[in-house]
């Protein structure tokens, strides 16, 4: 049987390491990088073309939703399991918008993260039976005709990680730096998430990341 080659993000050492070494115990895995932030994650799959990432939701610099898009975008045979403490609609909508098959809560990880990693290994989508919970809910109440929520504004992938770079902290000079890019074109996309989200300082564009998960208080 040839190995499950396996790359696992997060950003607490501690927890990075026990899922490595939790996945490891299964006969044929095999965990051949680790990354504590989303960057990372995302050089560490182009150099080492893994089975399956397993990311951590809420990282610095690019979180896991982003780092999961832009992974799959150019690595599309890559298999993605999310680990999050958020079980909103909101989240979980995000989630599988990102192309992400595996959604599993980190208060379940020890029961569900290999289950999880078998099913999107052969193709197959798993929830943790909580999430999944929140997901039937969410569809019968839409066949209920339930109100639905305003649908948030669209923001690319370059404009959410310019919003968590900025969330965190960084000026506009860093977050250039991080990015690769110039300040003009930082300014470029602050000016169109501002006029998208219709922010107008940064405790509004603070607000807005943590309201949805982009980043953590």
């Amino acid at each position: 049987m040839p190995k499950l080659r396996i790359v696992v993000a997060d950003d607490h050492p501690l927890m990075r390491r026990g899922i490595a070494d939790l996945l490891e115990t299964e006969p044929g895995w095999e965990v051949v990088a680790e990354a504590s932030n989303g960057r990372e994650a995302v050089d560490a799959v182009a150099k080492t073309k893994p089975d399956v990432l397993v990311i951590d939701l809420s990282m610095p610099e690019l979180n896991g939703l982003t780092a999961t898009r832009e992974i799959l975008r150019f690595f599309p045979k890559v298999e993605v399991v999310l680990l999050t403490i958020h079980n909103t609609d909101q989240a979980i909508r995000e989630v599988l918008e990102s192309g992400a098959r595996g959604y599993v809560l980190k208060s379940d990880a020890g029961q569900d993260l290999i289950t999880a990693v078998k099913a999107v290994s052969v193709g197959k989508p798993f929830f943790t039976p909580n999430v999944a919970e929140v997901v039937l809910k969410g569809y019968l109440g839409r066949n209920a005709k339930a109100p639905l929520k305003e649908d948030l504004p669209q923001l690319t992938t370059r404009e959410r990680q310019v919003v968590q770079l900025l969330a965190e902290g960084k000026g506009n000079k860093d977050v250039a730096v991080t990015m690769q890019v110039s300040v003009k074109t930082v300014e470029a996309h602050r000016s169109n998430i501002n006029r998208k989200l219709s922010i107008r300082s940064t405790s509004d564009l603070v607000r807005y990341a943590v309201r949805n998960g982009i980043v953590e208080l």
